[in-house]
């Protein structure tokens, strides 16, 4: 039984090790050890462990480890039929190309909201939108969204949770979920990033649950106000044929 635990207690650990590399591509030994709280002698072994099996390659002139060609490999062999984001791309370049900016896919994990999928616009001031970012909740169009589909239970506990910041006026934050439930989505100007503004609607599934926030954001300077409520109507109605799609 003891034996059975500390298996799986190197399985998480290696597991954590590798999570680190979906916040950024490269790590040094100890920086790694930092950020998943171990010794840095186990953090060694394990890394050894992941070089030898090609998830991890160590960068000898700088002592730096990135993913290695077998994580590749892995997702070579992903199932793109079923890939929900694979099926809603089509409908994202439509979009782009009808309105011009750049468009995302966001789900919500815990406290955090991720990019799914992208189609960036083809203009030359624009936003790029890395797929795969984690995002905090409490700003943004898309987390407002998320948010205000959510079951009531799981909304009061996000906004309660010690990351939530304390600045925010909850009163009047309560009121502008209201207004998305109102309105059918949700804008919001420089709120998470400066000279950046985006529109966001609910994705819902055939059971009417929310699955995933659409998002269209650029440039303040081209997504004022007026510009998004004209974009909004547009937005509706894309986010529910791509509530159709859903398997």
């Amino acid at each position: 039984m003891e034996e059975g635990k500390s298996t799986v207690r190197a399985v998480d650990r290696a597991l954590d090790i590798l999570l680190c590399f979906t916040s950024k591509t490269d790590w040094a030994m100890t920086e790694i050890a930092e950020y998943v709280g171990l010794h840095k002698s186990t953090v060694h072994r394990m890394l050894a462990t992941l070089e030898e099996k090609g998830f991890i390659e160590r960068d000898r002139s700088t002592e730096r480890y990135h993913l290695g060609l077998k994580v590749w490999e892995l997702s070579a062999n992903l199932s793109r039929t079923d890939d929900q984001a694979t099926i809603w791309l089509p409908e994202m370049v439509r979009i782009r190309d009808e309105l011009g900016e750049t468009v995302s896919i966001y789900v919500r994990d815990g406290s955090e909201r991720i990019r799914m999928q992208a189609v960036q616009s083809n203009q030359a001031v624009r936003r790029v939108a890395p797929v795969g970012v984690r995002l905090p909740l409490y700003a943004g169009a898309s987390s407002k969204v998320l948010i205000a589909y959510s079951d009531p239970v799981v909304q009061e506990g996000l906004t309660h949770a010690p990351t939530w910041p304390s600045y925010i006026e909850m009163t009047q934050y309560r009121q502008q979920l209201q207004e998305i439930l109102a309105n059918g989505y949700a804008t919001s100007f420089e709120e998470r990033e400066p000279g950046a503004a985006a529109l966001s609607s609910p994705i819902f599934d055939r059971a009417g649950n929310i699955a995933a926030a659409l998002s269209i954001s650029g440039p303040a300077s081209r997504m004022t106000m007026d510009t998004m409520r004209q974009y909004a109507p547009i937005m509706m109605d894309a986010a529910k044929r791509m509530g159709t799609m859903i398997r």
